[in-house]
């Protein structure tokens, strides 16, 4: 691999210590419950009215939009819902006999609570309403609670609220950060403490849910948003500029990687990078000329299949690829949150209307994991029966497994059926 940009930061870098300011915040908040909650939100936020949005806010937001933007969050709304069914169509429950007597199987249970975070602090991130709550809903969890950040006195976003309840969010809190988190993860405000907590947040909302792991499910450890683009020189330069320049005007840490099987479409790329950054407005432009300048990098490979190797390690948590034959990579390409394939589509879409869903894993997270899906919110769960007979093979193996294991108790609850069952008949029960 021959590097024409090199990142100076990793997506690691500059993670500060916030564990001691998160943990220290959901102690107070799990002690002092809504009146702490209220206090932080008052503090941090400077919010003062009510935490649980009424339907009257809630038809007065979406009265405020105009037709368009509502036109399009259903147009968003429609093909999420539409692939979160598809992804439920493709799971299933079944049950097998595994031998004679013996039949097992699966279940497929929504977990009874979601709660949902909704971004509101630098943008005002619709689609993610969109995105959680749609996804929790076809799913079948009982109920959605989602919560995100007010803006001063204006409450949460109208869009973020009329995208919510489209989505079919049970409870909405304007409450955001820690406190959001908090509120979902110990049901203040709601009454239904969330068994799984999804969304994308700052650092602090990530480490609130790094925290609570355990005690709740979480979607995934979720860091700053990346973009990979792998190009051959069947590229457009200012195509793939606009989308890297896209995706880091996040923030000022957001990885733009470029893996290209030519050079001279990477030169013109890098060339074009100012240009497409300084087509930004104010936040915007700086977040973009940082996280570019820190966190950019351009390689050449010297092969589809180096291509693939380089991206499988970065396994970004958008990859775009602007290649000739698009099914070739498809099949190749293994580490990756979400798939782009050719020019014509791109993250853009990905984040806000194609349909699957961008709450996707980042910082190397997609070796292992994918995005937040309808099988997020179902827990897969196993059940046996069997008949007498059935014990005659299975409780001998397993006394014996138990007993060469060094565990009696075990054993014997497989001897005292056999000699229920059968009690003419010995059994071989010891361990090797």
């Amino acid at each position: 691999m021959r590097y024409l940009k090199k990142a100076s930061k990793s997506p690691t870098t500059g993670e500060g210590d916030t564990h001691k300011i998160v943990q220290d915040m959901l102690t107070d908040i799990e002690a002092g419950g809504e009146a702490k909650a209220r206090d932080y939100a008052e503090k941090l936020d400077q919010w003062t009215g009510d935490i649980v949005v009424s339907t009257q806010e809630i038809e007065a937001a979406g009265a405020s939009l105009s037709p368009q933007t509502r036109d399009d969050i259903q147009f968003a709304y429609e093909r999420v819902e539409k692939f979160a069914k598809a992804q439920l169509q493709s799971m299933k429950e079944f049950e097998t006999e595994l031998s004679p007597g013996l039949i097992a199987g699966q279940r497929l249970i929504p977990v009874q609570t979601a709660g949902c975070y909704i971004p509101g602090g630098r943008y005002a991130h619709i689609a993610s309403a969109v995105m959680s709550v749609t996804t929790a809903k076809v799913a079948g969890v009982g109920h959605v609670v989602a919560c995100s950040p007010t803006r001063g006195d204006q409450g949460v976003h109208p869009a973020i609220l009329y995208a919510a309840d489209l989505a079919g969010a049970d409870t909405i809190l304007a409450l955001g950060g820690v406190q959001g988190i908090a509120a979902l993860a110990f049901g203040l405000f709601s009454g239904h403490p969330a068994d799984m907590l999804v969304g994308p947040g700052n650092r602090f909302v990530a480490e609130a849910k790094r925290i609570l792991y355990g005690r709740v499910g979480i979607d995934m450890f979720a860091g700053p948003t990346e973009i990979a683009v792998i190009a051959d020189d069947s590229a457009d330069p200012d195509i793939v500029a606009s989308d890297l320049a896209g995706q880091a005007e996040h923030g000022p840490d957001s990885p733009a990687w470029l893996i290209s099987t030519s050079q001279s479409l990477a030169e013109k790329v890098i060339e074009k990078m100012p240009g497409c950054i300084a087509r930004l407005g104010e936040p915007n432009r700086s977040a973009a000329e940082n996280a570019w300048r820190d966190y950019g990098e351009v390689i050449i490979a010297e092969s589809r299949e180096e291509a693939v190797k380089q991206s499988d390690l970065y396994a970004p948590e958008h990859l775009e690829v602007h290649t000739q034959d698009p099914d070739w990579w498809l099949n190749h390409l293994s580490n990756y949150g979400s798939l782009f394939l050719g020019e014509e589509t791109t993250v853009t879409y990905g984040d806000k209307a194609a349909g699957p869903n961008h709450i996707l894993p980042t910082k190397g997270a997609a070796r292992y994991s994918g995005g937040l899906s309808v099988g997020k919110f179902i827990k897969t769960v196993t059940w046996q029966r069997m008949n007498r007979e059935a014990n005659r093979d299975v409780g001998a193996v397993s006394a014996r497994i138990s007993r060469a294991e060094g565990m009696e108790g075990h054993a014997l609850s497989g001897d005292d059926r056999l000699h229920k069952y059968f009690p003419k008949e010995r059994f071989e029960l010891q361990g090797p």
